[in-house]
Parts: structure tokens; C-alpha cells; sequence
């Protein structure tokens, strides 16, 4: 029978590598995972326990298609504290984590063979959700001449080439870890709203922070110009599994999120939600913040080993929680590129590294992107591990 052209993505390569760190945990070996986005501490206490207690006493059927009022509104309490903007909750969506949101975005804000410019390297799924959706994918290559992250002046040139109708952006960015400074955010902003392009702002890192030289800026502040803020309880709060995300809203996508999503996935999961309300309590945010403290002394151990890793150059990690490094000088001796590197490593080494080549299709060969949400004791002995097996090269 026949099999959807929309579907040929490609798959996301670390969950591949995931599993196959699984499998050799489960045949016995001792493997040290740094190759997921995901926070080895899960839900803080305080939304344990409400979840506990919700399963115990609560009903837990369908919701509202766009979340429950109580948790809509402590979302836009947030903005309030964290960035000093005022979000109606009436344009706050909940979704199915940042994925679903991701998916209910693209689909209110753009038709089949829209034009979309993202960064590259970037986040696998921006591109193959849109290509999914029907969508023409602009890759917009961003090096260290300018910090990973996108520019007006690339901008320019893409939408005369052939014409822009969206823009995604991400600040802290996976894989870099390099953030957009508020003037720049503001100036793809006040760019996007001046050509009519759609901009989407994943801010699932938002949190994660460890410049003093680059502060976080949300696009809540621009709705007004139509952008889109995408955000999660997966990474901040540490909550990947519970599938809990949001959306921020221009005032035209509300009604048609509302309806896309009550068609998509009826409501959000009931009990994430219900207990996600916690996170925003003084113990949830202190739970939080316990674990940025503790990512952000095992970066600070991982940047000081670089010269022993031999990984040149590496990305600026001004947030988020990964290390994306070119490993090109191991090329002769792992005999191919990162992919080969990475699957030598932990069938060798026992230690699971996702290669670049998910991230960036024409220059991911040269690179490994390496997760320190881990504990600071995995991340050291990784390390070691990963210096001890260069020389056997």
C-alpha cells in the first residue's frame, strides 16, 4: 500500500543513539549517556506530589483544547516575574509538549510550499516538521562568524531570493548553546514584522543560562508583530516525559490553534497540566534553579578539558546544556566521520556522544554535540573516558 511522500523525514539520529546506548546498558555494560537533551534529575518534588495527589483524588478526563485556566494563568504570571510582560492568558496555549507545539504553530501560521529560514545546525525536527507539512525549508548557514545564530543581512538575502514567509529561531539553541543578545532578537523581530514573515521563537531553554554577557530576551515582547513563542516544561523544569508545553499567541493564530488543537489531540495531557501548576511555586523554581547551578558547574569542568578532548573549535555554550565540538582531527583515525566516531566511541568506550550530521546536513560530519544535563560525576568520567580512548587511536 502506499506510503506518504510527507513522510519520508529522516529519523532523529539520537534517539537511534539512545537506543543503542540501551541496548548495551541492557547486555550489561556500564555506558555513560551524554547524548539526550534531558535533565537526569525529572519533575521536581513539589510536582511529584501534586501529581500524586491528583491521581488519587482528582478527575483526570479531557480538559479545555487549549489548556486548563489555572495553568494559563501561571504562565502568564511567569512572563510577569521573569521578563516584565504583561501575556494575557487568553493567548496561551498548552500543548503536548514543545513538539505539539511546534506542530500546531507551523500549521496555523503557514501554507504547503511556504518558505521557512532556520539556522543550520540546528534542531532536526524545525525542519523535517515543515518539510512534513509541505513547506520549503531555507537553510541559513550560521558559523561562528556569527555565533550560530541568524542575521538580518541573511535575511535580506533569502527573502530576495526567492521570498521568506517564516523564520525560526532558537535562544539558547541546540546544539550550540548560543543565545541571541535582546538587540538582535529585537532587530529579526522588528525585520520579520516589517516583510511580513512569520517569526517563531523556541525559548525551550529559557532558564538555562550561564552569560553574564548575554541576557535572555523573550519575543513575548514583540506578539504584537506576530511572532510566536514556543516553550516547555521539558528542560527547565526538567519534566521531558510528562509532554507539557506552550504556546504564545498573536491574537490572529488563537482561534485557529484552538480549533487545530481540539482536532489534533483533544487536550493536553490532563495530568501534566493539573500538576505542572506546581512549577511555578517558590519550591518549583528553587527545584529548578538547584539543577542550572548544577549544569552550570559541569560546564564550567567540561570547557576547562577541551585542550585534553581536542575538539576544535567548540561552540560559545552560553546556554542550554551541550558542547557541540569538531571532532574533524579524529577523521584519519576513527576512519569517518562523526557518525563513525560516535558509534566507535560507544561500542569502544561506552559512552554515547549524538554526531552533528543530525543537526547539520552539509557540515555535521566535522562535529558531536555532547549533553551535560547528567550528573557532574557522569560528565567527568565520560571525559576521562573519551581522553583514554583517543589514544588508543
Amino acid at each position: 500500500m502506499k506510503v506518504s511522500r510527507r513522510s519520508h523525514v529522516p529519523p532523529f539520529a539520537v534517539m537511534q543513539v539512545l537506543a543503542s546506548a540501551n541496548e548495551r546498558r541492557a547486555a550489561g555494560h556500564d555506558v555513560l549517556n551524554l547524548c539526550a537533551g534531558e535533565p537526569s534529575t525529572g519533575a521536581s518534588d513539589v510536582v511529584r506530589e501534586k501529581a500524586a495527589d491528583l491521581l488519587r483524588h482528582a478527575d483526570l478526563g479531557y480538559t479545555e483544547a487549549m489548556g486548563v485556566p489555572a495553568l494559563r494563568r501561571e504562565i502568564a504570571g511567569h512572563y510577569r516575574r521573569w521578563y516584565d510582560v504583561e501575556v494575557d492568558p487568553a493567548r496561551i496555549a498548552v500543548t503536548t509538549g514543545s513538539s505539539g507545539g511546534f506542530l500546531l504553530a507551523f500549521l496555523a501560521a503557514f501554507d504547503v510550499g511556504d518558505r521557512v529560514a532556520l539556522a543550520r545546525p540546528g534542531y532536526p525536527a524545525y525542519k523535517n516538521i515543515l518539510a512534513a507539512l509541505g513547506c520549503e525549508v531555507v537553510e541559513l548557514d550560521c558559523g561562528p562568524d556569527t555565533r550560530y545564530q541568524p542575521t538580518v543581512s541573511q535575511l535580506m538575502e533569502a527573502y530576495y531570493d526567492g521570498g521568506l514567509d517564516g523564520l525560526v529561531v532558537a535562544s539558547p539553541a541546540n546544539p550550540t548553546g548560543t543565545m541571541l543578545p535582546p538587540a538582535e532578537l529585537a532587530a529579526l523581530a522588528r525585520w520579520c514584522e516589517e516583510h511580513d514573515v512569520r517569526l517563531i521563537s523556541d525559548e525551550i531553554y529559557h532558564g538555562i543560562a550561564y552569560s553574564t554577557d548575554v541576557q535572555q530576551a523573550t519575543a513575548a515582547m514583540y506578539t504584537g508583530s506576530g511572532a510566536v513563542v514556543v516553550n516547555s516544561f521539558s528542560k527547565y523544569w526538567a519534566m521531558t516525559g510528562w509532554r507539557l508545553g506552550w504556546l504564545v499567541l498573536p491574537d490572529e493564530l488563537v482561534g485557529p490553534v484552538d480549533a487545530l488543537a481540539g482536532n489534533v489531540a483533544l487536550s493536553p495531557p490532563a495530568l501534566a497540566q493539573h500538576a505542572g501548576v506546581a512549577a511555578f511555586s517558590p519550591a518549583g523554581y528553587q527545584a529548578a534553579a538547584d539543577n542550572v547551578a548544577r549544569y552550570a558547574a559541569s560546564r564550567a569542568a567540561l570547557l576547562d578539558r577541551v585542550d585534553e578532548l581536542g575538539w576544535r573549535p567548540v561552540a560559545p555554550a552560553d546556554g542550554a546544556f551541550y558542547v557541540y565540538g569538531n571532532v574533524s582531527a579524529f577523521r584519519h583515525a576513527v576512519g569517518g566521520d562523526s557518525v563513525t566516531y560516535c558509534r566507535r566511541l560507544l561500542a569502544e568506550a561506552d559512552v554515547a556522544l549524538t554526531p552533528g550530521a543530525d543537526f547539520d546536513t552539509v557540515a555535521g560530519g566535522d562535529w558531536v554535540r555532547l549533553s551535560f544535563a547528567a550528573a557532574p560525576d557522569v560528565v567527568a568520567r565520560a571525559v576521562d573516558r573519551v581522553v583514554a580512548w583517543h589514544r588508543t587511536l
